[in-house]
């Protein structure tokens, strides 16, 4: 079982960091150090930000294992699928309880772009209305491809634009 102390030890090796090295960066003993390495113990949660920025990893990979997966890939061309085979993908959820969910094949973004249809579902959300349409699609020809923009708006609002 790959424990949390399994991980520390593991990525602090990796970082050529002596536990007296990474005690020191942390404000704690060594002693502390070997004792979570070693299972007997675990960082104070306080600590966690600071020792995963330290060990290079996420706060859910320290504890849990778990590796992010990159939010946004660029895909070399090789391994790029056919752009109208793509689907855009938005979703909103408001600060009300409102939930909107969009999906748009590609090839209906790159013919509304191309001929300067507004999408008014779209284009009427005030949470939307920054959103340049014409470069999103520009990244996914580029082989970009994932969560392409994040909002978390002031009103409360969430916006996500993504490509699968």
């Amino acid at each position: 079982m790959n424990t949390i102390g399994k991980r520390i030890s593991e990525y602090r090796k990796k970082k050529n960091l002596k536990q007296d090295e990474l005690a020191e960066m942390l404000g704690v003993s060594p002693q502390a150090v070997s004792k979570w390495e070693n299972d007997l113990s675990c960082p104070d949660i306080s600590l966690l930000p600071e020792l995963s920025r330290i060990l290079g990893i996420s706060i859910d990979e320290l504890v849990q294992g778990k590796k992010e997966e990159p939010i946004v890939s660029v895909l070399p061309e090789e391994q790029r699928k056919d752009i109208n085979k793509l689907m855009l993908r938005i979703v909103v959820d408001s600060e009300e309880g409102d939930r909107v969910r969009v999906n748009l094949p590609m090839a209906l973004v790159k013919v509304a772009i191309e001929t300067g249809i507004a999408m008014p579902q779209i284009n009427g959300n005030e949470a939307l209305k920054n959103i340049d349409f014409a470069q999103i699609f520009t990244l996914v020809e580029n082989g970009a491809i994932g969560n392409l923009v994040e909002v978390d708006s002031a009103d409360g609002d969430t916006v996500r634009i993504f490509v699968e």
